[in-house]
């Protein structure tokens, strides 16, 4: 695991400098504080950031082939690789490092652009053919570790993240203000846009060409069709899972350093934890985070499920000083980003960082088997198709907009009043500027997005391109291209790489991804039962039945309880502070008005946790970077110790 930066000429003139990508590195030191390595060639320039896992004497980078004319800097873990080395050196190649990295350079001779289609695993690869001066990029198929470029004074630069390449051109820092609209959306910027005009990041699946004076982007991998296999029983389907799963663990369990695995005490990281427990030789160490707040705590599960597997269990309870985290957590996000449940992510991150440095977690479990309540609400919700779009439309564009903001009912009847595809979009949406939320922005802003499309353009042309037979195929499917890539593997790179932690997820090994798609719908939601056949796996692997059939909580925070106690001053002082007023994005009225809404009317915290890190980004990460403080010595080597220190 590290952090990869780099340069490509794009014209005689631009010649990369080692002093330039060493300040890049440097912006990005947390994501591999063990090492770094450049190298500089006529045209081009590598560097990396180390988190040494693989190979701790011989794997650093950038690593070359034979000849020394292929280069690579590489961030990620290849599962497949030894089996990839053993088939390779059977040919004939030799190796000089034991790492996965090597691998690459020598699948690159064999196959050229091809070689990506033969790794198994997480990764974000650049790639330098020196003799016929190319560069390559490219990300793995879920877009598990991120990658981003830009073009600035003749130059391609690339990075694992934007910090890095802000610390070489400040001047790529001018907004889009239609990415912006799409985080108060929808909480995230969706690939491939960034907060950024200039910037732009890889798409999961994709490579980037670069050489002979053009650019060029392509797929490698697409997400597969959710069809519907009916050819196999229920019992053929879980010996398959289980069979694939148990591979994707075993793979995920190759580590020359200490692992262990996050618990939340749900079904995806119990079935995870039970099926290493199965695997290892050694004790399995597990990692929960608790709440004081019950309705948000789930220790009882996880400790549960720690006792039937022998785990050796580790707990952090997190309270409300969230705030002082929340500051100092954007002063790192170069993007706002609206997911809460970074803060616990971050907490467990650290905690695990104490005992190990690679840990593995359930992430994508949701999306595979429809585990999110909103996939049968919505399916629920479809009886009131039957409305007549006439009746809708007369109550969105009319009679909603007259009846009181807090009254019950009022935004319930708003979305049975759509249609299947937008019903659903607006379920997971937080504010839209088109219609029902469009007095919470000031009409300066939304006149800056212009006519850019809007956010919710890109996501309903995603559903109905959905590769699914069924409706709730096309939710999954929208949802891995969307929420899965744009959120929550975002939220665990950037958080588990700000404690120099990596992380790593059985359940979307692309292998398993395209086996589970084939299953029929009603194997994964049944009778309302959300999860159905990956409870069935976890029963039969053991998992203790209260963690298995009991209320979904997810991975949230108390916000709504915060809000109304001990963090609601210093919040009404943040979001009516004329400093986060003036910046000429929201309406101050509206502002108040959904503060007060939140203190005695209805639950309104998300909304408002989406408001508070837009603004403590511009105060503790853009501010610095416009004055030229940001990249300072102590946001360099120190930074992250620091960080740290206030956070103990």
């Amino acid at each position: 695991m590290c952090g990869i930066a780099g340069i490509f000429a794009l014209d005689s003139s631009a010649i990369p400098r080692a002093e330039q990508v060493d300040r890049m590195c440097k912006a990005i030191i947390h994501r591999g504080p063990d090492d770094q390595g450049i190298r500089v060639f006529a045209h081009s320039a590598l560097g990396m950031r180390r988190l040494s896992i693989i190979d701790l004497v011989s794997g650093n980078q950038p690593v070359h082939n034979g000849e020394r004319t292929v280069w690579v800097v590489f961030n990620g873990e290849i599962y497949n690789y030894r089996e990839l080395r053993a088939e390779l050196e059977g040919e004939g190649n030799s190796f000089y490092t034991k790492s996965d990295t090597e691998v690459i350079v020598h699948l690159y001779e064999k196959f050229g652009t091809d070689f990506v289609k033969k790794l198994r695993g997480m990764f974000a690869i650049a790639l330098y053919d020196e003799k016929h001066d190319r560069l390559i990029l490219a990300r793995d198929r879920l877009g598990k570790k991120p990658l981003v470029y830009a073009e600035v004074k003749g130059q391609l630069v690339f990075a694992s993240e934007i910090r890095a390449l802000l610390a070489l051109a400040p001047e790529l820092a001018e907004l889009d203000h239609a990415a912006l609209l799409q985080y108060f959306q929808f909480g995230y910027i969706l690939d491939p846009q960034s907060a950024y005009k200039r910037i732009r990041r890889l798409p999961p699946g994709h490579l980037l060409e670069c050489g002979a004076g053009r650019i060029r982007t392509s797929a490698f991998w697409e997400v597969p069709a959710f069809s519907e296999d009916k050819s196999r029983s229920e019992a053929e389907w879980l010996e398959e899972m289980e069979q694939e799963l148990k591979d994707a663990v075993r793979m995920r369990l190759v580590s020359d350093v200490p692992l262990g695995a996050l618990l939340s005490g749900g079904v995806d990281s119990s079935v995870v934890v039970g099926l290493m427990a199965k695997t290892s030789s050694t004790q399995v160490k597990t990692f929960s985070i608790a709440f004081d707040e019950q309705d948000f705590d789930e220790r009882q599960y996880a400790r549960a499920v720690a006792r039937r597997f022998e785990t050796d269990h580790h707990e952090l309870t997190l309270r409300p000083d969230f705030l002082q985290t929340l500051h100092a957590l954007t002063s790192l996000l170069e993007e706002p980003f609206g997911d809460a449940s970074m803060l616990p992510t971050y907490h467990v991150s650290r905690l695990v960082r104490q005992h190990v440095k690679v840990a593995l977690s359930g992430d994508g479990g949701d999306e595979l088997f429809a585990g999110y309540d909103r996939y049968a609400i919505n399916l629920r919700r479809n009886r009131f198709r039957f409305i007549p779009a006439a009746v809708g439309r007369l109550y969105r564009d009319n009679l909603y907009k007259q009846l009181p903001s807090g009254m019950r009912g009022r935004r319930f009847l708003y979305n049975v009043s759509l249609p299947f595809r937008d019903r659903y979009l607006d379920s997971i949406s937080v504010f839209s500027a088109q219609d029902k939320d469009s007095s919470l922005f000031s009409r300066e802003f939304l006149e800056s997005v212009g006519d850019a499309a809007s956010p919710r353009r890109l996501f309903e042309d995603l559903y109905d391109s959905a590769s699914a037979s069924t409706l709730l195929g096309k939710l999954q499917y929208l949802d891995i291209r969307t929420y899965l890539a744009g959120d929550i593997l975002p939220k665990v790179d950037r958080m588990s790489m700000a404690a120099s932690l990596e992380t790593r997820a059985p359940l979307l090994d692309h292998v398993f991804v395209e086996l589970v798609a084939r299953i029929p719908a009603n194997w994964k939601l049944r009778d309302g039962e959300s999860k159905y056949l990956l409870k069935r796996l976890a029963e039969r692997i053991g998992v203790p039945r209260e963690a298995i059939y009991r209320k979904k909580k997810g991975f949230a925070v108390p916000l709504v309880h915060w809000f109304r106690g001990v963090a609601k001053a210093e919040l009404w002082d943040i979001l009516t502070d004329s400093r986060t007023l003036q910046r000429g994005y929201l309406n101050a009225r509206a502002v108040r008005n959904l503060l007060r809404e939140h203190e005695s009317v209805r639950d309104r915290s998300i909304q408002l946790w989406l408001l508070l890190v837009f603004e403590l980004w511009h105060r503790n990460f853009l501010e610095p970077l416009q004055k030229g403080t940001l990249f300072a010595s102590e946001w360099c080597d120190q930074n992250w110790l620091s960080l740290h220190q206030v956070m103990a």
